[in-house]
Order: C-alpha cells, then structure tokens, then sequence
C-alpha cells in the first residue's frame, strides 16, 4: 500500500459519518393520543427516520408548512390481506396465481399507505407472498406501510385456513395446515423459518370458507397450546381467528395475543379476555360492504348468509367488550372491502360506543402494543419513528375526517403532500 492510499484510508476511517439534516414540519393542530389534547401550532423536528423534538411552532419557515391542517401519527390496521381484493372473491381466486397476489399486494400497500396506514399486520397469505411483499417494501423497491406478516394462515383439515372448493381429484391441501400438536408445533417452525414476523392459527370456522359454521370449533385447546407455547418460544406472537364463544374462550385460554373477529363473544370471554389481558380485534366495517356488494364480487351465497346471521352481533358484542374494559385495536379484514377504505371502520367504531379518541387511540398506542411496538410507534413523540399524517378537520369532532388524508409521512419519508402540489 502507497503512502498516499494509507493516508486516504486513515482519514476514511476517522471521517464522521454525517446525519440527515433535522427538518421542520409545523402542525397547525397536534393531537397527543397519550394525553387526548389537540394542541395549536407545533413543530415536530424530524432527523432521519426518528422524530428528534416536539416543540411550540417558532418563528423560522418550516421545512413543511401543515399549519392548516390536523397531525397525527401514522395509523396502524391490525389485520389486513394486502394480497387479496374484494373482486378476487369465492372461486374467481383460484384463478389468481402466487405472482399475480403479490403484484396484487403491491398495488394494495400503495394505497393503504397513501390512506394514511404506515403500519399493519397482515393476517395471511398464500405461499409466502406477504413475506415478498414485507422485504420489498423494506428495501424500498416499492411505497408501502410498515409490514408485520404471518404467512400462511395455520388450521385443521378442511378447517377455515384450508381450501375446500377444489373436487377431492385435486388433492390440494393448504400450505398452513396441521393437525395435532406436534404437526402444529412443526408448521410453527417452518413458517418463521421462511420469514413470518407472528403466527395466525384458526380457532374456529369462517365466514368466507366453504362448507363450516363460522361457530364451529376447529383448532383444539391442545394444539392452540402447542402452537402458542412454539410460537412464543421463538419470539412470534399469535393471532387467532375466532367467530365463535367456544372458540374465543378456548384461544385465550390458550394463550394467544389477540383474537380476531370476535363475532359471538360471551360474557365469559370478554371476563377472560380481560383477565388474560388478550386483545381482540373486531372488524365492524365490513359487515355493509359484504351484504352490499357480496353477491356482485362473487361471494358464496352461503357466505352471505352467514354473515347475516353473525355481522349484527358482532357489533353489539363489540360494545359489550368495550364496555366490558377489555384491550382492543384496529383490525379492519382489508381485503374482504377496497384497501384504502380502513378509514369506513373508524366512523362503526365510534357509533358501537368508543369516542373517536377511543377509536384513534385503538389504531394508534393500542395496535403498537399489539405488535410489540409500543416504544417506537404510535406516537408523535422523541424517539419515536417518523410516523406523520395529516388531515384536513378535528378527528375527534368528526372521526369521518379520517377520509381527508392529505399528507402521509412513514420514517421521514413524505408519500403524500396535497398542499404541496397545489
């Protein structure tokens, strides 16, 4: 080595190595999830990817000017299916081949992203294409959320995670499915082996399945066990499927973190989901776009049935569980309705007995906490994950002012101004 190349290479490795420059966006009104408070004119100072301060609005221009509008953090959907579309539904999927999902689930991050959703957790997918989709949008090939994925969905035989609309000639078996404990404990292993981030398992049937009862039970206390004490083992948190009572009570019981769905939940497993500490995860939204628009997308006929005999009770047992004290977060099923349409569940959620604080605290701190996350998401505060949105009136006057996104930040990056296009 020349004396000149050592030169070069001592200063190499002595140079600093320079931060991105802090920058300045001021919010006209700042809303603290944590205290609930709307408070006038704050700059959030913004280095990297991190939020570095939050302070009063001084004097000097901002760097982004959101004075006339309402900032929040980035929302988190707890349970969505970016790789599938309402219009993909009942036996029309089965047309849809793995590469054609994933580009689906492309198309689906763009927009849940620009919604004002910089984070969710996606509850399913066929062959790994959500992991595809995660690791994409992490290396920046493609604009999306913030993605936690599970992968295949793990079930019984013929259960909900199971495929039951091909003739028995075809043989075909889903990629999720197990039975037993040790079967479940096996598949536990080898969905985190090709990257899942949680583990989702079907406690009960499903309304979306052919041929089961969205009441039945399905995955067995003792598998559950199997799967939970696995799961937890190698550092994944588990989500259940449950419509039904039984179902719900057994999967708390189990251990799970969150069950999802909820429909028919008793007395009993709103007391257990308490005392566990479980979150549920009720999606109320998409009762309307099923009843509505099912039969035109495709659905089954007895997949609309079905939900005209659980969608209105799922809503008042929402109110029960709240009422009842237990934790919940957002979870809207993206998929079954338009993604970019997670904002419809807010207004539901509301209206079955949260405050629209209540329902933006849900999607905010409480679904952070779900995904182990609460000390870097969730919030507008130091520390924190450059999360931003704005919107365009109070959300907690109106929470219908959720559909007025106008600026989307996710880890310093801005994806969407409109008044800066203006």
């Amino acid at each position: 080595m020349s004396k000149l190349t050592a030169g070069l290479f001592a200063i190499l490795l002595v140079a600093p190595v320079f931060a991105a420059e802090p920058r300045t966006l001021r919010c006209g009104r700042f809303l603290d999830v944590v205290s609930g408070q709307m408070r006038e004119r704050v700059d959030v100072i913004v280095t990297g990817g991190n939020i570095t301060a939050v302070q009063p609005a001084g004097n000097a221009k901002p760097d982004v000017d959101l004075s006339s509008l309402y900032c929040l953090p980035g929302l988190i959907d707890a349970h969505v299916h970016l790789t599938g579309d309402p219009e993909h539904a009942g036996y029309k999927s089965l047309g849809q081949s793995v590469p054609s999902q994933t580009l689906t689930g492309a198309k689906n991050a763009r927009k849940t992203l620009l919604a004002g959703f910089t984070t969710v957790r996606n509850l399913g997918a066929l062959a790994y294409s959500d992991v595809a989709l995660r690791d994409a949008v992490n290396a920046g090939d493609i604009d999306g959320p913030r993605l936690f994925v599970s992968g295949p969905a793990l079930g019984i035989t013929g259960g909900h995670c199971d495929d039951n609309r091909l003739a028995p000639e075809f043989h075909f078996v889903a990629a999720g499915v197990a039975d037993g404990p040790w079967a479940a404990r096996a598949k536990v292993r080898e969905v985190v082996k090709y990257g899942a981030d949680l583990i989702k398992i079907c406690a009960s049937g499903g309304v979306l399945s052919k041929g089961d009862s969205a009441s039945g039970v399905q995955y067995t206390v003792e598998e559950m066990k199997a799967i939970v004490e696995e799961a937890h083992r190698l550092g994944r948190k588990v989500a259940a499927h449950a419509h039904g009572a039984e179902s719900i009570k057994e999967a708390i019981t189990a251990g799970v973190d969150s069950v999802e769905h909820c429909s028919l939940i008793d007395a009993e497993g709103i007391r257990l989901a308490k005392e566990h500490g479980t979150f549920l995860v009720f999606d109320i939204y998409n009762d309307t776009f099923i009843l509505e628009q099912g039969l035109k997308i495709g659905l089954l006929p007895e997949s609309i049935e079905k939900e005209k005999l659980i969608g209105k009770l799922q809503r008042e047992n929402f109110r029960k569980a709240w009422l009842g004290g237990v934790r919940m977060a957002f979870g809207s099923d993206g998929g079954v309705y338009p993604h970019g349409d997670n904002w419809k569940q807010f207004p539901y959620m509301v209206e079955y007995g949260m405050t629209p604080m209540d329902s933006l605290r849900a999607a905010t701190l409480h679904a952070a906490e779900l995904l182990g996350q609460k000390e870097r998401l969730g919030r507008i505060a130091t520390g924190f994950a450059a999360d931003i949105i704005a919107v365009a009136s109070d959300p907690l006057k109106d929470v219908n002012a959720i559909s007025t996104v106008q600026f989307v930040m996710k880890d310093g990056k801005v994806y969407r101004n409109d008044r800066a296009a203006k």
